[in-house]
């Protein structure tokens, strides 16, 4: 995370929580964003890419606690755009503005004179380093140098339903973006560079004078950059970073809704610290015949009348391409289940759920029934007549 980005980027506004939020705030409202926006739901939508982009590396700054400490801390020293307060005891009028002023960098004894006015110059461009160089020098004074673990990133992925039982290996996409290795960061096309903003001169902010103080406000020519790209590359468009992705191992017999913990693949440690953990989030899409309850494979068989009363046996779809026979017992009404043992889900010993049959008896609808098969029903119904309602009908006529 550049300066810059501390600087123009109002992460909090990006995930739309306060600055106050909670870890669980932040983490809810980045979730309800992820899925919303992620492009495996938006296939083609550039609008939604670039605010999934944009939550991801929002998230990836405020869901750390250090980095978000450091973030807060730098966006209180320089309010971008000349807010009110920008520096301690500044007004109104932006950057310089608080120079002089009581209690801030001119007051007597903060260090900078004895309430002089001092040109936001001065800092930006005299010291060697301009903006970074400054900013150096206020983390160098932050506490807590050692070595600091990684922070854990958060992604996504979708899979199908034969997939899930099976396993895979996929590709998920990560949040925030990594370097570009097509113009290595710079965001010019290869072959050609950025230039110098000849408004700001490389700076990335104009000073104006008014009155007794100098005031300062991000660049609008270069959007407070300092440089200006006049030939994008065309993989990151510019941007000189680009998506980043990871190939890991999905299991078989992952759930919907499944959290995976990868070790040791999220942000990379500081100062010699261990990286943290990348957690994903599986979604596994629907399947149109079949369902799952725990490691137990569902399905929903249909069988005729004449099946389920004479008793029959009868092919059962499977995942792995070969049907399955079983025998349907005569007499047999809507809703019965067989089980086939062995033949459903995969589990973490090694072994497999059963497949649940859900026999559903099928009524043909009259405008399918030819002539000869509608006077064989009427016989039927002569030769076994039976009121199905009437233990029922005799119950309430009873009083029961």
């Amino acid at each position: 995370m550049s300066v810059r980005d501390m600087v123009e980027k109002d992460y909090y506004a990006a995930l739309g929580v306060p600055k106050d939020a909670s870890a669980a705030d932040i983490k809810k409202a980045y979730r309800k964003l992820a899925r919303e926006l992620h492009p495996d739901k938006n296939p083609g939508d550039a609008k939604a890419e670039a605010r999934f982009k944009e939550v991801s590396e929002a998230y990836d700054v405020l869901s750390d606690e250090n980095r978000r400490r450091e973030y807060d801390e730098a966006r209180a020293l320089f309010a971008a755009g000349g807010r009110p307060g920008g520096f301690p005891g500044g007004r109104a009028a932006g950057y310089g503005s608080g120079f002089g002023a009581p209690g801030g960098f001119g007051a007597p004894g903060a260090g900078y004179g004895n309430g002089q006015n001092l040109n936001f110059d001065d800092i930006l461009g005299n010291s060697g380093g301009g903006l970074g160089g400054f900013f150096d020098m206020f983390q160098r004074s932050s506490p807590g140098r050692g070595p600091r673990r990684g922070g854990d990133i958060e992604a996504e992925v979708t899979v199908s339903f034969e997939k899930s039982l099976t396993g895979l290996e996929a590709s998920v996409r990560l949040p925030g973006a990594a370097t570009c290795t097509t113009c290595e960061g710079s965001g010019a096309r290869p072959g050609t560079a950025p230039r110098t903003c000849p408004t700001c001169r490389g700076l990335g902010v104009v000073s104006r004078a008014q009155g007794g103080f100098a005031l300062s406000e991000p660049c609008r020519d270069c959007l407070g950059k300092g440089t200006m790209i006049d030939h994008p590359c065309p993989d990151c468009r510019g941007t000189g970073r680009r998506e980043r992705e990871q190939r890991i191992r999905i299991p078989p017999g992952v759930s919907d809704g499944q959290r995976l913990r990868v070790r040791g693949r999220g942000t990379p440690g500081e100062r010699g610290g261990p990286a943290g953990d990348l957690e994903v989030t599986v979604h596994v899409l629907r399947h149109p015949i079949f369902d799952r309850e725990g490691n137990n494979l569902m399905v929903t068989l249909p069988v005729t009348i004449t099946e389920a009363t004479l008793g029959a046996s009868v092919r059962v779809p499977t995942l792995d391409g070969a049907p399955l026979t079983v025998k349907v017992p005569a007499g047999t009404s809507s809703g019965r289940r067989l089980r086939a043992r062995g033949r459903g889900v995969p589990t973490a010993g090694g072994g497999h759920g059963d497949l649940i049959v859900t026999l559903e008896v099928t009524v043909p609808k009259p405008s399918s029934l030819s002539p000869r098969a509608r006077t064989a029903l009427l016989e039927f119904a002569q030769a076994h007549p039976e009121d199905p309602r009437g233990p029922m009908m005799e119950r309430m006529e009873a009083g029961e």
